[in-house]
């Protein structure tokens, strides 16, 4: 199995969660008392976000990319950035490596092909829905027609995970939140919500959704896992 490298702290929760959800899928496909082979450099998620919150992205990428070179030198043979809106500079971080970085949007459009889906509603931190990257991705590499919440609902969704879900908050009514989202995009066209935010799988159900979720996060750690095991 090759090993596994995971950019982590963005944030500890989603980290922990990624952890969690690799073991288990090596477990469903090896045998109860197997793990993945991996390794976790996690950054200080407060430097990560103000420099988000600043629009520093240059200094977002030179922060990953020094975690992505440290995960290299350690050993890892694919690298995982664990958060979906780092995955606004994974183009650089990818370029700065001598091992496959995988894109988390391509893990999701994947799953969406699967299933026939053709129309996206995609929830997430303001940061990744505003950014063209992710969306841009969704519909270039897999033809899907994406779906964002309005400014309310992008503000809310902010509020959530920023606020509540990093910091290990799960509220009732913020699910209650989450599933008016997932309506409105519903009633928009939307034939599945892409969760992409690491953290809203520690808040959402499949019945807060009146449509499939794709759970960015699982299929994430599932997709390394198979590629970790190829060949």
């Amino acid at each position: 199995m090759k090993l596994i490298g995971i950019v982590g702290g963005l944030s500890w929760e989603a980290t922990a969660l990624y952890y969690r959800l690799l073991n288990e899928a090596a477990a469903r496909t090896l045998g109860e008392h197997h793990n993945a082979r991996s390794v976790i450099l996690s950054v200080d998620f407060a430097e990560a976000l103000a420099l988000a919150n600043a629009g520093d992205w240059d200094g977002l990428a030179v922060l990953l990319i020094d975690a992505a070179r440290r995960l290299c030198a350690a050993g890892a043979e694919i690298v995982l950035l664990g958060a979906n809106t780092a995955h606004i500079v994974a183009e650089q971080v990818t370029a700065a490596i001598d091992v496959p970085l995988l894109h988390i949007a391509d893990v999701a459009g994947e799953a969406a092909q699967a299933q026939g889906v053709r129309h996206v509603g995609l929830i997430g931190t303001r940061f990744t829905l505003e950014s063209p990257i992710y969306a841009d991705r969704l519909r270039a590499r897999f033809g899907l027609t994406v779906s964002t919440p309005d400014a309310a609902g992008r503000d809310e969704l902010q509020r959530i995970i920023i606020d509540e879900l990093t910091v290990g908050r799960v509220e009732p009514r913020s699910r209650a939140s989450c599933a008016e989202i997932m309506r409105q995009l519903h009633g928009a066209g939307a034939e599945a919500i892409a969760v992409a935010c690491t953290e809203l799988p520690l808040l959402l159900r499949p019945e807060d959704s009146p449509v499939p979720l794709l759970d960015t996060t699982a299929l994430h750690a599932e997709a390394a896992l198979r590629l970790a095991l190829a060949g």
